[in-house]
């Protein structure tokens, strides 16, 4: 193994704004300053090119699965998913595989 990833999808409810979803992959980017065992990080809005998509994807790179864990459970993560992500969520979907 060389990494861990860590993929999550979101759609979100009725009425989410564009602003409110750009605020949310602001938060998240800025967590590479903020929690070291980040490898690699990318968040974003879905494209709009294929009808069904979720309406926004986060992939995340690790050292190790202890490093996923690490950011996890971070407090700064949590905050974002606490005061942006959940208030908007309509559903989630994740996985987590070795690299």
């Amino acid at each position: 193994m060389s990494g861990f990833r860590h993929v999550v999808v979101f759609r979100w409810v009725e009425g989410t704004t564009v602003a409110q979803q750009e605020e949310v992959a602001a938060r998240l980017r800025a967590l590479t300053g903020v929690i070291p065992e980040i490898r690699a990080y990318a968040a974003g809005l879905d494209a709009g090119i294929n009808p069904g998509n979720h309406e926004f994807a986060v992939v995340a790179d690790f050292d190790s699965r202890e490093d996923y864990l690490v950011y996890r459970d971070h407090p700064e993560h949590r905050a974002v998913i606490e005061e942006l992500i959940t208030p908007i969520l309509a559903e989630r979907a994740a996985v987590q595989y070795a690299i």
